[in-house]
Parts: C-alpha cells; structure tokens; sequence
C-alpha cells in the first residue's frame, strides 16, 4: 500500500474491506509465536517496488456524476469514458462523487418530497451506475458531499485524497450548461491534477427527425 492509499483508507474507514483476520479475538499461542519467529529465515520475504512504482501503478480517479433523469445521457457518456480510462489503470480505484448542493439561505432538507433520505439514495444511485464497470470492492467507493460551492467540495476532495485523474461532465443542453457548466470550468482550471471533461453525445436520432420533417414540408409545399 503506497501513501495516497493509506491516506485514503485512514479517511474512510467505513469502505475498507476488512479480511477473515479481522474476526480473530483470541491472540496465537507462545508456541505458534515462537515457531514463526525463528523460522523467519525459511520464507524470502518479497521485494518492495520504490514509491515511484507504487504511485504509478495504483492511481486513484475521482468521477463526479449528477442525478435526475436530464442527466441520463450525460452520466452514461461518463461511464464510458471511465471504463477506458480504468481499462489502462488497472490497479486504479474509483471514487464516485455526488454533491448534494446547499443553499445559502433556505433551510435545507436530508428527505424529498417523498420523506427518502436523498444521502442514501444518491449512494445506492452511485453503486447502480458503477456496476456495469464491475470493480471490485477494494476499488470503488462512493461520496455524498454536501457543499453551497460543488466545485469547491470536488477540488477539496480531491486534494484531500489525492487524487489522480478527475473525471467531470458539463451539459450539453441550457438546463444542464448552467447546472454544470461553471462547475466543470472552475474544477478543470483549479485543480491539480489531470481532468477529463465529458459532453453528452449529440442526439443524432432527434436531428435525423428534424431534417425529415423538413423535407417533407417542402415537397408537401411543392
């Protein structure tokens, strides 16, 4: 385990995945003691990689990913692009972010409109879209920050855990634009580290649709 992994595992000790060792209560006896301690010599103990190695082979990515049904087709863009990116890291561990935005003045709510408890919610949202990735426990996790600044909360995040690789959407549409837009800017300039900034594919299909209705008015018209 390299430093960037132990400071990420000592600040969330909640997903770490612990082994059968962690059920033991009882310590070996003085025999069993004894016996590993002077028959050290028989095992070679395996060689150490430098730290260089070690930073390089097992990066963290941080992805931040947005709800509601607009962003759909934005988060499944995000998808794709974190499967290339961990396909070329593959020690790499993944850090899903969400951030519940706070607001300046209004009092804000843990429930919806539903009484669901939005922090449970958004976990359990990231978990489902990091399944088709099919990581291993060890090497996914998954964050509600709550923040006024997202932006702010993701650079804080990632400069806490440091962090590799950023992976961020911005909107394709004038809804999404002014929910991501100066997000994604702000991180993209701030931090420091690399940053992927992801735009949802154009829907071909609609434009397609578009151009035929056009057509037609104009032979109807011829």
């Amino acid at each position: 385990m390299d430093a960037a992994q132990l400071a990420f595992e000592l600040g969330h000790p909640d997903q770490i995945k612990l082994t059968a060792r962690s059920e033991r209560l009882k310590r070996d006896p003085l025999s069993t003691v004894l016996r590993r301690r002077f028959n050290r010599g028989l095992t070679q103990p395996k060689p150490k990689s430098d730290l260089a190695t070690q930073l390089a082979s097992s990066p963290i990515v941080a992805i931040a990913l947005e709800t509601g049904e607009d962003s759909a087709a934005l988060n499944e863009a995000l998808r794709v692009t974190a499967g290339q990116i961990l396909a070329t890291l593959p020690a790499a561990r993944l850090a899903c972010l969400n951030v519940l935005k706070l607001g300046r003045i209004t009092i804000d709510r843990t429930l919806d409109e539903h009484h669901n408890n939005m922090h449970i919610d958004r976990l359990v949202m990231l978990r489902h879209w990091a399944s088709p990735l099919k990581l291993d426990d060890s090497r996914l996790s998954v964050h509600m920050l709550e923040a006024v600044d997202p932006a702010a909360a993701i650079l804080a995040f990632c400069e806490t855990n440091r962090v590799d690789h950023i992976i961020i959407g911005t909107g394709q549409g004038s809804r999404l634009r002014a929910l991501l837009g100066s997000v994604s800017a702000k991180v993209a300039a701030e931090a420091g580290c690399s940053v992927t900034v992801v735009r949802p594919p154009r829907l071909a299909s609609k434009q397609s649709r578009d151009g035929e209705k056009r057509d037609a008015m104009r032979s109807n018209r011829v």
